[in-house]
């Protein structure tokens, strides 16, 4: 079963430097690493700059269109207006079914601020220990949904990339 989890940092880089980390685990097969993106909110800007990575997944499992309407839901359409926040609320509760809740979402709003950063992964058949062991003294909040194995096919079947 996969994890969809929002590591958040106290830095502005901290989600890149722990990308390395997760990278690095996933080599040592300590972890297994199916999507990720990162949000990085340096002081001053409106908004996080945000991006998939590919460095740990290549492809990813979930793709541009999943990564996008959820920053969209967390960073973006809020910040638009009372009309279309009608709208995200509705986007909000069609991803519900896939395991990521209003809880979840405002969560994110309320952590992820200006100054910090997070690292969004879906991940699996991680060595708790080893990697709670490596994001030891990064001060690294972790925010998780778990996926129920129904959760994760409606995610994955819902976004993933046409070819």
């Amino acid at each position: 079963m996969a994890t969809l989890s929002v590591w958040k940092f106290p830095t502005a880089d901290g989600a890149e430097k722990a990308e390395e980390t997760l990278a690095q685990l996933q080599t040592e097969g300590l972890i297994k690493v199916h999507d990720a993106a990162l949000a990085t909110w340096p002081e001053g800007r409106k908004r996080p700059k945000t991006r998939q990575s590919h460095n740990l997944t290549g492809a990813g499992a979930l793709g541009g269109a999943f990564w996008g309407l959820l920053f969209g839901i967390l960073f973006f359409i809020p910040l638009i207006g009372l009309a279309v926040g009608a709208a995200a609320g509705a986007l909000t509760g069609s991803l519900a079914h896939a395991g990521i809740d209003e809880d979840f979402v405002q969560q994110v709003r309320d952590k992820v601020t200006p100054g910090t950063s997070a690292l969004f992964v879906l991940t699996s058949d991680a060595v708790l220990d080893k990697v709670h062991d490596r994001f030891k003294g990064t001060n690294a909040e972790l925010i998780s949904s778990n996926l129920s194995k129904d959760q994760e096919k409606a995610l994955l079947e819902t976004f993933k990339d046409e070819d």
